[in-house]
């Protein structure tokens, strides 16, 4: 005859799962099975259904229901097994199941974190088609309910609906095919505090060496490096935790990004240290200070001190000894009540100087650095935020 019609209506009562490894979602539902066998009408006086357990089930017939790109499913037992059949007399049967099932989800990780998942549940009878049994939605889109309190720790569930169509296999034909849909838009301030905000730090970071003497060769290095390696360690904490695809993903973006500036930073400084040495080098051979026995270039200064020496100062050690000479005898010549005044006065000079020689240290391409890596680092973080969000 013609096919049978099975209605379904489902309430889901929880999703307890989403894995991005695993591309899947767990979720935990009841189905209920709506058809009419008048084999199981009988007569009552007061027009009352009956209501059977499981034990029922094996002795009259029950549509096949199954869910498509299933995983793991089974049903609950506990403490007894989750299974009712509701008789009425007319012969309408309502068949309901307590079950929790693992199925695929396919996701798009091209706008993580900033993505939305859409995910869905398809339910289909294995055995027979469409002409044999005809499964919708028992009351249209109002079929499907969830529970006012599902809530997940990383999504946000935007939406449930439901959806029907037709599935076909080659070799039996045309399935009846109903759609439990529902869309997932991520969390994103976990990952703001987890992923972009130290990268933003560290970048911020790295911009701090423009403000270091150039000639302090181990606070910038080390400064570099250290940035470089913790802005490596964010970026593969992100990559554990994700599938490995084969395409870039928008945090990938971000972190690359910043990671490029990082580095960046470090180029910068190689480039002012190389500079800084091959100018010093042609002062002092300007200056005929070259060659001697006891005289040192910057460079050589700076292998014995581990920091470059300014070029005004004669490191010729004979000078050196005779001026020490001729300031103690000054000071043991000076009186004892201008002490006081000598060094109010070596303190005033020694700030200038400092003032001084902060200026004349910066080099050229940290004065612009100071400038450039915020501005486009800035203008970078406009585009990516206007562009994901």
């Amino acid at each position: 005859g013609s096919p049978i019609p099975v209605g379904i209506d489902v309430q889901v009562e929880s999703i307890d799962s989403i894995s991005e490894v695993d591309m899947d979602f767990t979720m935990t539902l009841y189905l209920r099975h709506y058809w009419k066998d008048e084999r199981l009408s009988f007569h009552s006086n007061k027009n009352k259904s009956m209501t059977f357990d499981g034990r029922l089930i094996k002795k009259i017939w029950v549509p096949d229901v199954f869910f498509v790109h299933s995983k793991r499913s089974f049903i609950h037992d506990t403490t007894v097994q989750n299974v009712m059949l509701r008789v009425y007399p007319d012969g309408n049967v309502l068949f309901s199941l307590r079950i929790t099932v693992s199925a695929m989800c396919f996701m798009d990780f091209s706008r993580f974190p900033l993505d939305t998942q859409n995910c869905s549940l398809e339910l289909e009878s294995y055995a027979y088609n469409e002409d044999d049994l005809m499964l919708y939605w028992k009351h249209g889109n109002k079929s499907l309910s969830t529970d006012e309190h599902i809530s997940l720790s990383q999504f946000f569930i935007e939406e449930f609906s439901a959806s029907s169509g037709l599935a076909f296999y080659s070799s039996t034909g045309w399935y009846n095919r109903l759609f439990i849909n529902f869309a997932l838009r991520r969390h994103i301030f976990f990952f703001v505090l987890q992923s972009y905000f130290p990268a933003m730090l560290m970048v911020m970071l790295s911009w701090v060496s423009f403000w270091i003497d150039r000639r302090a060769v181990p606070a910038r290095v080390s400064l570099g490096i250290t940035t470089v390696l913790t802005m490596s360690t964010i970026m593969t904490g992100v990559s554990a935790s994700m599938p490995q695809v084969s395409y870039i993903k928008a945090v990938d973006v971000y972190l690359w990004i910043s990671f490029l500036f990082v580095f960046l930073s470090v180029i910068e400084y190689a480039a002012v240290n190389y500079l800084t040495t091959i100018e010093e080098r042609k002062q002092l051979k300007k200056r005929g200070k070259a060659s001697g026995m006891y005289s040192i270039d910057a460079v050589q200064a700076m292998a014995f001190d581990g920091c470059f020496h300014d070029t005004d100062v004669d490191m010729d050690l004979t000078a050196f000894s005779d001026r020490c000479e001729e300031n103690e005898t000054r000071a043991r010549a000076a009186s004892i009540s201008n002490v006081d005044t000598t060094r109010i006065k070596r303190k005033r000079s020694m700030k200038g100087n400092v003032g001084r020689i902060i200026l004349q240290n910066n080099h050229v391409i940290d004065t612009y650095s100071r400038i450039i890596f915020p501005s486009v680092y800035i203008v970078f973080n406009l585009f990516y935020w206007g562009l994901y969000i």
